[in-house]
């Protein structure tokens, strides 16, 4: 089961005790702005960046070359 972006959030917040208006306050967004990227699941790589850093984890975006598991 593949988890969307905002799922995955949702869930560190809820491990993290910590709600949506409280992480866009770390991130230094409004509330509605991060409830909007939420609800469309669309977050710039920055975002993720700072909503990582913001709920202590660690975001690691990479590709993976299938044939010889090179990482980029």
């Amino acid at each position: 089961m593949n988890l969307t972006i905002a799922e995955k959030i949702k869930i560190i917040l809820n491990r993290r005790n910590m709600t949506i208006a409280e992480l866009a306050e770390k991130t230094e967004q409004s509330r509605q702005n991060l409830s909007n990227k939420m609800s469309r699941d669309n977050f710039s790589e920055k975002d993720l960046y700072d909503i990582a850093k913001a709920l202590n984890c660690t975001f690691k975006p990479e590709f993976v070359f299938n044939d010889t598991e090179e990482i980029i």
